[in-house]
């Protein structure tokens, strides 16, 4: 049997460009979910009390697809690179079944 991949992944956007963040990522969400049939969630949140972070939520089948997943992100977050401060907080988890 195999068990999905979680990764809980943070970013910090720079000062003054969430709202622009938002709306690149509403472009962006879509396009990877349609893409990317290894991945079952792909879903961004804003942290209440932390105006500049953002948290993502994310499922895949398995390793092929977070291969998959990784091998497009550059060219999937082209948009919002830009707005982002450098670095990013990675966790990667496995479900308990």
């Amino acid at each position: 049997m195999t068990i999905p991949i979680t990764l809980i992944a943070q970013i910090r956007v720079k000062n003054g460009n969430m709202e622009k963040a938002i709306e690149a990522l509403k472009e962006i969400v879509p396009k990877i979910k349609e893409s990317e049939p290894g991945c079952l969630q792909y879903i961004p949140h804003t942290i209440k009390g932390e105006e500049n972070s953002i948290i993502f939520y994310e499922v895949y089948t398995d390793s092929e697809a977070l291969k998959q997943h990784n091998k497009n992100l550059g060219k999937n977050m082209a948009p919002l690179s830009p707005l982002l401060e450098p670095g990013m907080d990675l966790k990667i988890c496995r479900e308990i079944i």
